[in-house]
């Protein structure tokens, strides 16, 4: 009997010390605990590698016998800046500073004129073919014009300086038979040579001296002043070259639709004039914008 008893109590304590071994080595495995993996704060982002915490401990889960737990987006901590965002993306990083490629600053809006207010676009049929490298810059004018007069001087100070791709060129209205008359006076000048010469003594002449210059007789005993002779008056001022571009002057009047002097086209595509730029001054600023945007978009 006390042998029986001594048995059960040896057997009793032997369980006893199997469950407390099995409960210290693992061998009865309890359920994983789930692993949650929080944002680093913003003390612990300081030169830490998040990256790499998420997967050692993706991989600890994996090998405690559980499956890896599911990734959640990651807010950013506040202190990100561009070049880790790129960094981790494997593209170049950029900065606020940089400017998108393929824009470039509109001269006429940085200079601060408005289409429609400061000048007005052409139609699109009425556009010019361009140039390669050079922008045309056309005056309509007209001689008897006070504020053509009154525009030539800064005209003529704004030449010399003018940007070298600007090709400047005056084209005489044709509204009227005095007013043609003059026109073809303009193109004769030009076709003797004379047509620098002459050009601003033609200004002079009808709103100094108060002579008009209305017929061709008139005309004649001007152009005797710069050394033309009668003859050669003659076989110009009617000559076929001088009426095909009296006639051409006419046709870009009526595609420009111009209806007062001086007005400016720019590329066959922009009109403007002085009372439009706000001053003579203002006027040749924004002839310059308009044919820099013109360069540039080409």
């Amino acid at each position: 009997m006390k042998r029986t008893l001594a048995l059960v109590l040896t057997l009793s304590m032997l369980a006893a010390c199997g469950q407390s071994e099995s409960a210290a080595t693992g061998i009865e495995p309890a359920a994983a605990p789930a692993t949650t993996v929080s944002a680093p704060s913003a003390e612990a982002h300081a030169g830490h590698d998040t990256t790499h915490d998420a997967a050692h401990a993706s991989g600890t889960a994996a090998a405690a016998g559980g499956s890896a737990p599911t990734a959640t987006p990651t807010t950013a901590p506040a202190q990100s800046t561009p070049s880790a965002a790129a960094n981790a993306a494997g593209q170049p990083a950029s900065t606020s500073s940089q400017t998108a490629p393929g824009i470039m600053t509109d001269p006429v809006a940085a200079a601060g004129f408005v289409e429609g207010r400061h000048f007005r676009r052409v139609s699109a049929a009425s556009a010019a073919n361009p140039t390669p490298g050079q922008v045309e810059v056309d005056e309509f004018f007209m001689y008897s014009c006070v504020h053509c007069f009154n525009l030539e001087p800064y005209v003529q100070a704004w030449l010399p300086n003018k940007p070298a791709y600007i090709n400047f060129v005056r084209i005489p209205t044709t509204w009227n038979p005095t007013v043609e008359l003059h026109a073809q006076a303009f193109y004769a000048a030009a076709a003797l040579g004379k047509g620098e010469e002459m050009h601003e003594p033609f200004f002079e002449t009808m709103h100094v001296d108060r002579n008009y210059l209305e017929s061709q007789a008139e005309m004649r005993q001007f152009f005797a002043r710069f050394g033309v002779t009668d003859e050669d008056f003659n076989s110009v001022f009617e000559s076929f070259s001088v009426r095909s571009q009296v006639n051409r002057a006419k046709e870009l009047g009526n595609r420009y639709a111009v209806e007062s002097t001086p007005t400016i086209v720019i590329a066959g595509k922009y009109t403007t004039g002085t009372s439009e730029a706000g001053s003579y001054e203002r006027l040749f600023e924004l002839i310059e914008a308009l044919a820099a945007r013109e360069l540039q978009q080409r």
